[in-house]
């Protein structure tokens, strides 16, 4: 039944990520609102676990697949079905190239670097920065955006574990979340148009590729990504993304012949499926004792550094840091560095909640941080922690950053403090100490943003925008 009251025969959506989709709320939010506003929906996730896992959010099946084997069975070969000239030769050889990487003597460079031995890591890495540069001129040159073949082969790691799911699925709409699986996407889109079906391709565009920090320490990634993300962006029949910004941004990037659709990742505000824990209660902390909280990844460009940094000039503050591991590795270097500046009894690393009750989980806390470095992609949109500290009504000090920056000021919901600076952050934290009710009062009222802010509300524009693609 539509939400006007007429019948709608349940068509398909497929929706695709490259992650197990446990810990990321867009996604989660997307499918389950998608399958309760009638469409027969299911999430395919793609990761790094020992087999596969199945489980419901909501009315919408999840199914999370296991990347592990794909490139044992065939490392660097396009998927079956897939026509030779989207692939490489079955050897991983290029025609006239002796060494198989398209240069004579690149690979060999390599190998000996390698097998010398003792070098340290960083060491080695910037030996093979001046080979990996080669390698992306010499593939541009020769495939332009298809180099990505030859610089990322692993991105057929996608197809070949999803490819064959979403065909027997035989969808109406697909729906491609993030970059790496727009084309596994059109791909599929192709392929059932091919054999008669009418399919929609919807690409789900979550941050700005370049403006992204690269995944990985060498010179391929981000050229070999960016051209894939070329070649595959005019294939969606809609592009839905994050912000205003980013919505112009692809407009330039791809020649979108319509502006993308605007989908915040906001929180949901229906009732949480089960009570919430208590974020002051499980760090131990008083109710009298101000609580700082940083929810989400961690990563040096995050400025967590720069909270702990502070913490000796805030006596008696406490922090809570909400993440998906507590025992990752640059978790314990944080820690860590907290102990070396006396304040480690004051920092206490919680893990995640589920995303549905992680509102009513942060309204304990005193202050929401977002101490984010400058970098293009955290100049040009409210991220998801933002919306979730707006919700749990928490004043929100946040670094000079374009876009929060300007929100922040505009609503009087908290302070602004310049990026990496330990110093302007401890004085923007005693500042809203010294009088929250003020910036809580930006939360209140008619002129509230919170109530654009919602996943209901986001939720409703994307379903009309299915509607439109599928409405004959």
């Amino acid at each position: 039944m539509r939400r006007d009251g007429t019948t709608r025969r349940r068509r398909r959506v497929v929706m695709l990520v490259d992650n197990a989709v446990e810990g990321d709320s867009r996604v989660q939010k997307a499918a389950r609102s998608a399958a309760d506003a009638g469409w027969d929906v299911t999430l395919i996730g793609c990761a790094h676990v020992d087999a596969e896992r199945r489980w419901r959010l909501g009315q919408a099946e999840v199914r999370v697949l296991p990347l592990t084997a794909a490139r044992a069975l065939a490392p660097r070969t396009a998927p079956a079905g897939v026509s030779g000239s989207e692939g490489v030769s079955a050897s991983g050889r290029d025609a006239g190239s002796p060494d198989g990487s398209g240069m004579r003597g690149v690979s060999g460079l390599r190998a000996r670097l390698v097998a010398r031995g003792g070098l340290p890591l960083r060491v080695a890495r910037l030996a093979r920065r001046p080979v990996e540069h080669a390698q992306v001129r010499y593939w541009r040159a020769r495939l332009r955006d298809g180099a990505w073949r030859r610089l990322e082969p692993g991105l057929w790691d996608y197809e070949r574990v999803a490819g064959r799911v979403v065909d027997d699925l035989r969808p109406d709409l697909i729906h491609a979340h993030d970059f790496r699986m727009l084309g596994v996407a059109a791909r599929a889109v192709d392929r059932a148009r091919a054999a008669g079906r009418d399919v929609k391709l919807v690409w789900d565009a979550h941050e700005w590729l370049p403006g992204a920090r690269p995944r990985r320490d060498n010179a391929r990634w981000l050229p070999a990504h960016l051209g894939y993300v070329r070649e595959y962006a005019g294939h969606a029949d809609a592009v839905v993304t994050v912000s205003d910004t980013l919505a112009d941004l692809l407009v330039r990037d791809h020649a979108l012949p319509d502006r993308p659709t605007v989908v915040l990742n906001a929180p949901v505000t229906a009732t949480p499926d089960a009570e919430a824990p208590d974020l002051r209660e499980r760090c131990g902390v008083a109710a009298d004792t101000p609580l700082l909280v940083y929810s989400g990844a961690m990563a040096v460009q995050r400025g967590v550094d720069t909270v702990v940094e502070a913490l000796p000039q805030l006596p008696g503050v406490h922090l809570a840091l909400v993440v998906a591991d507590p025992n990752a590795a640059y978790v314990r270097q944080v820690v860590a560095r907290a102990a070396r500046h006396q304040v480690g009894d004051r920092v206490h690393v919680q893990p995640y909640v589920p995303h549905r009750q992680l509102v009513a989980f942060l309204a304990t806390a005193d202050i929401g941080l977002i101490p984010l470095h400058h970098w293009p992609n955290h100049e040009i949109a409210l991220i998801t922690k933002f919306f979730e500290y707006a919700h749990a009504r928490l004043p929100i000090v946040v670094s000079d950053v374009r876009t929060m920056a300007e929100t922040v000021r505009a609503t009087g919901q908290g302070e602004v403090f310049r990026a990496r600076d330990a110093a302007d952050l401890a004085r923007t934290v005693r500042t809203v100490l010294a009088d929250p009710a003020r910036y809580r009062a930006a939360y209140e009222g008619e002129g509230s943003p919170l109530q654009e802010w919602t996943w209901e509300a986001q939720a409703e524009r994307l379903d009309a925008l299915y509607r439109r693609l599928l409405t004959r």
